[in-house]
């Protein structure tokens, strides 16, 4: 069902008629997802963005329809509002209200020689209304928009579903450390980038023996059929120990250079 009774249930033929089509013309933008097309609903007089979500992506039902429940939830001033959604046989069609003064970038980059630049107190109120959309989603959504790194349980949940678990968990931890190093909120404290290729380029080589796909070290694993609570102890009890292993295997591949160890 719908998660609240605004959110509206499309036909692909009315999105059809309200984007003429989908013509070219009706293009507003497109982006790795597909592309976004300005539409117009007759019987709501509501102008409307339309983003049509490539059909051989790698999105599927199940997460179209999480994200369609999510963004039902979400209603924020400094956040554009899903007006609803299509999921009309193959088509995967998310509607949004349309902002008619374009987007951010129509205002920055590529202005025409008859148009002003934005003055800086408009700028800075932009700036304070982003920062608001985002305190909302962070701090103020049920559920917040939560950083998996917290929560060492659920790093596994950060692989794409559509691997069925097989890569090497292993790998899986070294990559998140790199992720987490670059994220570190200090600037002086991230590594460099060329340390960063260098730590990739270790986890893109061949796997070795240790680096068994998920799945089939759960399999092999003496423990895979223990109790829950067995399984619970061993991540608690071994879990950091683990964490911190793989950490500093993760710092050790990407000193390549003496001058950077410091850094790292």
């Amino acid at each position: 069902g719908n998660a609240n009774s605004s959110t509206r249930v499309f036909t692909f033929d009315e999105l059809s008629a309200a984007t003429n089509n989908f013509k070219a013309e009706s293009v507003l933008g497109e982006g790795g997802f597909g592309r976004v097309y300005k539409g117009h609903l007759e019987d709501a007089n509501q102008d409307i963005a339309v983003k049509q979500l490539q059909r051989n992506g790698l999105q599927g039902n199940r997460e179209f329809l999480v994200e369609v429940l999510m963004l039902s939830l979400l209603h924020h001033p400094n956040l554009v509002n899903l007006v609803g959604y299509c999921a009309d046989g193959d088509q995967r069609i998310l509607v949004y209200e349309c902002m008619q003064l374009g987007s951010l970038e129509d205002h920055l980059l590529d202005l025409s020689s008859n148009k002003k630049p934005l003055d800086w107190s408009t700028r800075m109120k932009i700036a304070e209304g982003a920062a608001r959309g985002l305190e909302y989603l962070h701090d103020i959504a049920n559920p917040p928009a939560e950083p998996l790194f917290k929560d060492k349980k659920r790093f596994e949940e950060m692989a794409d579903p559509l691997l069925e678990g097989n890569y090497p968990l292993k790998g899986l931890y070294q990559a998140l450390a790199v992720a987490a190093m670059c994220l570190q909120e200090e600037a002086g404290n991230r590594p460099l980038i060329s340390d960063v290729v260098t730590a990739l380029e270790y986890l893109s080589g061949p796997p070795n023996e240790a680096s068994q796909s998920s799945k089939e070290s759960a399999s092999r694993s003496p423990s895979f059929q223990d109790s829950a609570e067995e399984k619970e102890a061993a991540n608690d009890g071994g879990g950091e120990a683990r964490s911190k292993l793989e950490e500093e295997e993760t710092r050790n591949s990407l000193r390549f250079k003496e001058e950077n160890v410091e850094r790292i």
